[in-house]
This record gives structure tokens, C-alpha cells and sequence, in this order.
């Protein structure tokens, strides 16, 4: 499929997607959130998709929302629009493969909320991330109001949100916003691409369950969340992945998983 705002390829069970509105700072408007959203919905349906990369090049990751296409839209247009960023980020964060964000450059508003929705944050140095939507008389409306106090605890969410405030790498890496800086934007995709490789050889079954039993404990009562991972657990122990990860722990060798 050919995309006019972004940019999609697999190679060797990695999904990489690059946000490509470089005129707008790759800030989305109803085509991009269109095409992020048939793009998601590729790499869940290619099973030799094992883990997704997002990202928007190294001179900027997304700019949030396309100030100008907002302005001039009606609310049942931008009701629309933000439905479609919400499904769009529902799909990352339920999906059973691991997406990366790699974060070069401005992450604000709705770009801060799509690296919200993958599960794992790293960033180039000089990365500046923060949802400042106040600053323009609306909220965060892509999940932001909710994902980030899941993140970084409610007192930064509150802080950031309300002061609309946008803060360095350093201190998106101090309270958990980001879990790895790189030094620089060119090294970014390397170091998101080795990651992904090392998450690629792990048992899809395993991650699958694992991702399931995090998103649990944001929204689940401690007993409840404990039990789903108990029989999580042990129906793990029902897989051949399982089979081959301790015979290959034994054996001393890389385990080869099937998702089976």
C-alpha cells in the first residue's frame, strides 16, 4: 500500500513506521490519522510482524495536531478525528506485538500521546516532549489526560497538563517518561532497531501475556490483576514456547520460538 503521510516497511520481522509530513512537523491531520490507522492494522494481520517501531526521522518525532486543519473544522469533524487517534492508539496499546517509540526532536500533544500508547519510550538527546494543548484552550483528547499519569505518576501528569509545560529528555528520563537516551538523533533508529531485534527473539506468546497482565494493573484492583496473572502464568506452561525456552536454557543455546 502506498502512503502519502507516512512511510511503511518490514524488514526481517520488524515493522517500522515513519511519520512523513516533514511541511508540518509530522503534526496529523484526519488523512495521516487515516493512514497510521491502516498501517497499525497491517502489522497486526502480518503474522511475520514481530515488533513495530514508531517514529518521525531524526529531526522531529510529531508535532501533535495540525493546528491549521484544526481551526478551520467543525466539532463533528474534529469528534471524527479524534476518535480516529483514539482507536488508532487503543489498537497499539491492546496489540499483543511491543511497539517502540523513538522519539527525535518535538514530542508534543498528540505526538507525546502516540509514544504514550507504545510500550516502550527511548529518545535522542535534545528531545522535547510535553502535551501544551492548554496553551491553545483545549485538552489532551488522543488519551494523554490518561496514559500519562499511568506513566509518570498524577502529580507530573497534572503538572504537564495543566501548565502545558514541555521538558528536556533529562528530566522525561528522570520521571519515567522516556526509559533510554541516546546521544544523538542518527543513532536513534540503530538503537530502536536493536532493541526491537532482542524483543523479536523473545516468545511471542510470553510478551503477549505480559503486555495483557501490565495493562490489567492500571486498570484493575491488585487481587484481580494478581489472579489474571497467576492463570496467565501457568497457562504459559501449556506452550511449546515455553517447552523451548527452558530446554534451550538448559541447553545453553538461543531459544527458537514459534508462538506456539
Amino acid at each position: 500500500m502506498e502512503f502519502k503521510t507516512l512511510i511503511y516497511e518490514v524488514t526481517d520481522g520488524i515493522a517500522t513506521v515513519t511519520f512523513n509530513r516533514p511541511e508540518a512537523m509530522n503534526s496529523s491531520n484526519a488523512l495521516s490519522v487515516a493512514e497510521l490507522n491502516q498501517a497499525v492494522d497491517m502489522i497486526e494481520a502480518d503474522d511475520s510482524v514481530r515488533v513495530a517501531i514508531m517514529w518521525g526521522g531524526t529531526k522531529v518525532f510529531a508535532a501533535g495536531g495540525d493546528i491549521k486543519y484544526m481551526s478551520e473544522a467543525d466539532p463533528l469533524e474534529m469528534e471524527k478525528f479524534i476518535a480516529g487517534a483514539h482507536a488508532m492508539h487503543d489498537k497499539i496499546a491492546a496489540s499483543p506485538k511491543p511497539y517502540i517509540a523513538a522519539i527525535a526532536g518535538l514530542a508534543l500533544g498528540g505526538g507525546c500521546e502516540m509514544a504514550l500508547a507504545c510500550d516502550i519510550r527511548i529518545a535522542a538527546q535534545g528531545a522535547i516532549l510535553g502535551q501544551p494543548e492548554i496553551n491553545l484552550g483545549i485538552i489532551p483528547g488522543a488519551g494523554g489526560t490518561q496514559r500519562l499519569s499511568r506513566v509518570v505518576g498524577g502529580g507530573w501528569a497534572r503538572h504537564l497538563i495543566l501548565t502545558g509545560e514541555m521538558i528536556d529528555v533529562d528530566t522525561a528520563f528522570k520521571i519515567g517518561l522516556v526509559t533510554k537516551i541516546v546521544p544523538s538523533a542518527d543513532e536513534l533508529l540503530e538503537a530502536a532497531t536493536k532493541l526491537a531485534k532482542s524483543l523479536k527473539y523473545k516468545s511471542p506468546l510470553a510478551l503477549q501475556a505480559a503486555k495483557k497482565c501490565v495493562a490489567m494493573s492500571e486498570t484493575t484492583d491488585m487481587p484481580s490483576g494478581l489472579a489474571y496473572e497467576q492463570k496467565a502464568w501457568s497457562f504459559l506452561f501449556c506452550s511449546q514456547d515455553q517447552t523451548e525456552g527452558m530446554k534451550a536454557f538448559l541447553e545453553k543455546r538461543r531459544p527458537v520460538y514459534q508462538g506456539k
